[in-house]
C-alpha cells in the first residue's frame, strides 16, 4: 500500500517536472538566436535539443531512471544559468529600470535619516 502511494507521488512529481521542462523548451525556442551569443552560452539549436530530449526523457522514461535525471540537470541548468543571462542581453527584466542607485526606495533615494 506504501509503495503505491509512493510511485503515485513520483508521477505527479515526473508530470510536473516534464510540464516544467516543456515551458523551457518554449521559452527557449522564443529567444533570439543572437542572445545566445550575446550572452556567452551555447547556440539556440542546442539548447532546442538538450531541452527536446529532456522533455521527451521525462514524459516517456521512469523518473527513477537515469536518462531523465540527466534532463532534468540540463533544464536546471537551462533555468538558473542560460535564462537569466538571455534576460539580461534582451534586456528583459522585471519592468523597466529608472536608472536609479540600489539605495533608492519606493518614495526615493535613502539618505539615512539625514
Amino acid at each position: 500500500m506504501l509503495i503505491y502511494g509512493f510511485q503515485n507521488i513520483l508521477s505527479w512529481v515526473q508530470l510536473a517536472l516534464g510540464v516544467y521542462a516543456a515551458v523551457m523548451l518554449i521559452d527557449a525556442a522564443v529567444r533570439r538566436d543572437d542572445a545566445y551569443r550575446a550572452a556567452s552560452k551555447q547556440t539556440k539549436g542546442m539548447w532546442l535539443i538538450f531541452l527536446a530530449l529532456a522533455t521527451a526523457l521525462l514524459f516517456i522514461l521512469p523518473i527513477m531512471s537515469f536518462l531523465p535525471v540527466i534532463g532534468v540537470i540540463a533544464v536546471i541548468v537551462y533555468t538558473v544559468d542560460v535564462r537569466p543571462a538571455l534576460r539580461e542581453v534582451s534586456g528583459g527584466g522585471r519592468g523597466p529600470r529608472r536608472g536609479g542607485s540600489s539605495s533608492d526606495g519606493p518614495y526615493g533615494p535613502y539618505n539615512g535619516g539625514r
